[in-house]
């Protein structure tokens, strides 16, 4: 499978611009994959603009990237505000997955962070839920930047079938070093490989640190098809990198934790004092 690392940076608040970027590099890098980071669609910082930026399915927005999906014959997952279908006037924090077949899959955000520059809390309306998406024959995990840091929600997914995690993210430069340490850890303990798309550029006084990357289900770095990643540090990229989701069939009977997670009973409640 050739996955697209599409490390950019957007217009914020220009959606017609960013699709267009969208479509630019998904004809340029020609894979079966290509991945966005995290609010790519809106920017990061627009604030009260996200509920005017929010998608519907079916809406300009949602119709042009589908079109990019059918024509290029590729996956395209890109972050996006997404109007909630459940809850009137709010509005969640999304992975869209534009399937060739034209099918549209969501992924809404877990955990959002309301520290330091992070005002999530305030706008979005998070999930309790994670469910992997199948690409062809491989059924694939989406997890949004903050949830990388909660093991339990790549552990559902792995749980759920998921033979490969797709991570998109709007992180800082400041914590680039964590998802450097945070995204093998998730990989060796589901045994299945990590792709990581962080965006660049800055917005509003925020750095966004870039460090995009994939590991296998070992952990160890995989190299780019084109452009190494080491170049990929806080720069505008376009990279590929060629990813077997069988590989986590074959390598977790030698690191069997979720067959012996699987084997015991689920944990007893605390007991009360």
């Amino acid at each position: 499978m050739r996955i697209a690392l599409a490390q950019l940076a957007p217009v914020p608040g220009d959606l017609a611009r960013n699709v267009a970027r969208v479509g630019e590099s998904v004809r340029e890098a020609r894979a079966d994959v290509a991945v966005f980071p995290e609010l790519f669609l809106s920017g990061y910082r627009v604030g009260d603009r996200f509920h005017r930026l929010a998608l519907r399915d079916g809406d300009r927005t949602t119709e042009a990237l589908r079109e990019i999906a059918r024509e290029t014959r590729c996956t395209v997952v890109v972050g996006a505000p997404l109007v909630s279908a459940e809850r009137k006037g709010e509005i969640h924090n999304a992975a869209l997955a534009f399937l060739p077949t034209e099918e549209l899959f969501v992924q809404v955000k877990r955990y959002l962070p309301t520290f330091g520059p992070f005002e999530e809390g305030v706008l979005f309306t998070a999930t309790d839920a994670s469910r992997p998406v199948l690409l062809g024959e491989h059924p694939v995990g989406i997890e949004i930047c903050y949830d990388a840091f909660f093991p339990e929600v790549s552990r559902q997914l792995a749980l759920g079938g998921a033979e490969l995690l797709l991570v998109i993210s709007a992180s800082p430069v400041t914590s680039r070093r964590l998802f450097e340490r945070l995204l093998p850890a998730r990989a060796i303990e589901n045994a299945f490989p990590v792709v990581y798309v962080n965006r660049v550029g800055v917005e509003d006084g925020v750095v966004f640190g870039g460090g995009s990357g994939a590991w296998d289900a070992r952990g160890e770095i995989r190299d780019a098809t084109s452009v190494p990643f080491p170049s990929l540090a806080n720069e505008e990229s376009l990279s590929v990198v060629e990813i077997d989701p069988g590989e986590s069939a074959r390598w977790r009977p030698f690191r069997p934790v979720l067959r012996d997670l699987a084997s015991r009973p689920p944990p007893a409640p605390p007991a009360s004092l």
